[in-house]
């Protein structure tokens, strides 16, 4: 990376750079997958800006750029994390450890206790990072989703 990355709060304004980063990172999901129609490619850029409304997600910005986002609400006391995206120049360089770390900083700050996300089975990458950032198998269904969950309460 050429300069360290600034993490913020993601807004509706960042919705054309949110989904071309997410069309970026799916890409190569939707290959595993042998399914382009996946929904973070089917997306439409009025769905990402609806979406980004009251949201706690957030972007990594590198030189200016989006490299990185994620998405989350609460639901009650559950921080649901979703459609976490690094641009693929810049994956494996730390920025989901980045972000889902602000994320569930902000879900705390919310009132939030547990966090939850999931992922595709074959999606192996994404799963070494959930369990590698603590996050525990909490139900895989049967058409092969795994479902994560992380406690929020420890303050890390």
């Amino acid at each position: 990376m050429s300069s360290s990355p600034r993490i913020r709060p993601i807004t509706p304004d960042d919705a054309g750079e949110v989904l071309t980063v997410q069309r970026a990172a799916f890409a190569s999901e939707a290959l595993i997958y042998g399914d382009p129609d996946m929904p973070p490619l089917t997306q439409t850029l009025e769905e990402v800006r609806a979406e980004l409304v009251e949201n706690l997600g957030c972007v990594a910005i590198t030189d200016h750029r989006i490299v990185g986002a994620v998405r989350a609400r609460r639901d009650g006391s559950l921080l649901l994390i979703g459609r976490l995206a690094i641009a693929p120049d810049q994956q494996g360089e730390g920025l989901g450890t980045l972000l889902l770390g602000a994320v569930e900083e902000r879900g705390r700050e919310a009132g939030a206790t547990e966090a939850e996300l999931f992922t595709g089975g074959l999606s192996e990458a994404n799963q070494r990072l959930y369990e590698r950032e603590g996050y525990h198998r909490s139900e895989e269904t049967a058409d092969g989703e795994i479902f994560y969950r992380k406690s929020l309460r420890d303050g890390r």
